[in-house]
């Protein structure tokens, strides 16, 4: 039992990560410096980790999900 509940933190450890730094990784391609006023860096900096963070967290709990439910399909189909 408790192999498998550290099987699944680390599971989402790494996809919380991974999908963190895809995201990270995917917003360098806007151009925030555009929209944000001048002499705001360091808010600037704290907006586009947090924004970061947020969808990553968002991406990685869906997946996170969706591999759960996935794993708990077998269930529909047994005869116990």
């Amino acid at each position: 039992m408790f192999s498998a509940m550290g099987q699944q933190a680390l599971t989402g450890i790494i996809a919380h990560l991974f999908f963190i730094a895809v995201t990270w990784w995917a917003l360098q391609a806007l151009h925030f410096d555009k929209m944000l006023r001048s002499n705001s860096v360091i808010k600037a900096r704290v907006l586009y980790i947090l924004l970061t963070v947020a969808i990553g967290s968002v991406v990685s709990n869906f997946f996170l999900d969706y591999l759960g439910l996935a794993n708990q399909l077998p269930y529909m189909f047994s005869n116990d």
